[in-house]
């Protein structure tokens, strides 16, 4: 996931995506002074940790077989098995439901016509495993590039999964449009704050520590699956897509549960920051209410 929205100094153990309203801000104890997110940094694929326990499970979704890694919160942050530790770990090590909502509607984008991947420039932003990026990148993007808040979770599980489904799915795979030398791959971490002066925008002006700039400016299409979650960090979200979206004809696809109880944010507080800015049109393309769990649903946003 991706944002510094909460921190604390103690490791609170907060369970973040509960259906249940059982915790508010208050009652969590958090502190109103904040530390200082990470420093943006992009992590290189050299960098993964190898001694991390790392298993493959086979996840089908989107008419593909995906891999998704597992790995242990105790062995990556010293932590419990926990969803959320604010200020350290941002919940990228599990796979959250609203990833295969989001390639189950990208699936069928693509079978209707309505989206194509081929030749696209793509951003995840919030990605843990990765998995709506890397849908992406085997129906034949030109580039995809992954946004995760912890550094860790790129080098323990985001990289790994990434190099894992590639390499499986590059022999005649139905379905699948990719080549080993057709897809360029990169990973970035950090707080929504600061990704912009990161990111290789055509409109980055070229300094230390930045990726090179792409010359036609922003990603044609950018994904994000259970982002909105914090109520205090949508401005910031919400501010990197409009810096981040090609002005041509680009595409943000979210998925996103409704509410999420105890930190106030959800698909309906995001869409009203985009409904008084004005700048994008949303539509819901798909809605789950199955009465097992939160309201959730895909949207998809385009610049008016």
């Amino acid at each position: 996931m991706g944002s510094n929205e909460f921190n604390s100094s103690t490791e609170a153990n907060f369970r973040l995506f509960d259906d249940k309203n059982t915790a508010t801000l208050s009652s969590l104890g958090f502190p109103q002074k904040t530390l200082p997110p990470p420093p943006p940094i992009e992590v290189m694929t050299s960098e993964v940790l190898p001694d991390t326990k790392y298993h493959l499970d086979p996840v089908n979704v989107g008419g593909l077989t995906l891999l998704k890694g597992r790995v242990s919160t105790r062995d990556v942050f010293s932590l419990s098995n926990s969803d959320l530790v604010p200020g350290k770990y941002e919940g990228g090590l599990k796979l959250w439901e609203g990833s295969l909502d989001l390639i189950e509607a990208l699936s069928s984008e693509v079978q209707e016509g309505r989206l194509t991947f081929a030749g696209k420039r793509v951003l995840e932003l919030g990605c843990g495993h990765g998995l709506p990026g890397i849908f992406a990148s085997l129906k034949g993007s030109e580039a995809v590039h992954f946004q995760d808040f912890n550094a860790e979770v790129l080098r323990c599980l985001t990289i790994p999964n990434v190099t894992h489904n590639i390499e499986s799915n590059l022999h005649f795979a139905p379905g699948v449009e990719v080549t080993r030398n057709s897809l360029e791959t990169r990973f970035f971490s950090g707080d929504w704050g600061d990704m912009e002066h990161l990111l290789p925008l055509g409109s980055n002006a070229c300094h230390v520590g930045c990726a090179p700039p792409d010359k036609r400016g922003g990603y044609d299409i950018i994904l994000m699956a259970e982002t909105v979650y914090s109520i205090s960090s949508l401005p910031n979200l919400y501010k990197l897509i409009k810096k981040c979206l090609s002005e041509s004809n680009g595409v943000v696809y979210m998925a996103a549960k409704k509410y999420y109880f105890g930190v106030g944010g959800g698909s309906s507080q995001f869409l009203s920051i985009v409904e008084e800015d004005g700048a994008f049109t949303y539509s819901l393309i798909k809605d789950i209410a199955n009465g097992s769990s939160n309201v959730r649903g895909v949207w998809k946003l385009q610049r008016k």
